[in-house]
């Protein structure tokens, strides 16, 4: 038998590298989306969300467009490193490049009340798969 060549052996090396990479990074479960996140304006507070329950302005709660309810995530400011954990209460933002709308107690803690709008870093787990 034949040794394998070096360049061949340094590219079945990377080769492996590269297919356990995509394997480990595929199968993650943690999630994380950037984008924009901004809050309700008073005048939902109160109204029914797409979940069914009440919002309510002074809970932990936020919106996200395809997140099953329930969902809890941790939002992070990147201008400020504040973060604050919700949960997945509504669907929206309806806004393009919008990735979250939180309660306005959720963007009090991020520290974005005086700019509406504040770039953050959503981050979750995706939900086990059901046997």
């Amino acid at each position: 038998m034949k040794p394998i060549p070096a360049p061949l052996q340094r590219n079945a090396v990377l080769l492996l590298v590269i297919l356990i990479t995509t394997v480990t990074t595929s199968c993650s479960r943690k999630i994380t989306e950037t984008g924009k996140a901004s809050y309700y304006a008073d005048s939902f507070d109160g109204k029914r969300t797409a979940s069914g329950e009440t919002f309510h302005q002074r809970q932990l709660t936020a919106a996200h467009k395809t997140l099953p309810f329930g969902t809890r995530v941790t939002v992070i400011n990147i201008a400020n490193g504040k973060s604050v954990n919700v949960r997945i209460n509504d669907r929206g933002p309806f806004v393009p490049g919008r990735v979250i709308d939180l309660s306005h107690k959720a963007a009090s803690k991020l520290g974005m009340l005086n700019t509406g709008v504040a770039n953050v870093e959503v981050k979750y787990k995706k939900p086990k798969k059901k046997k």
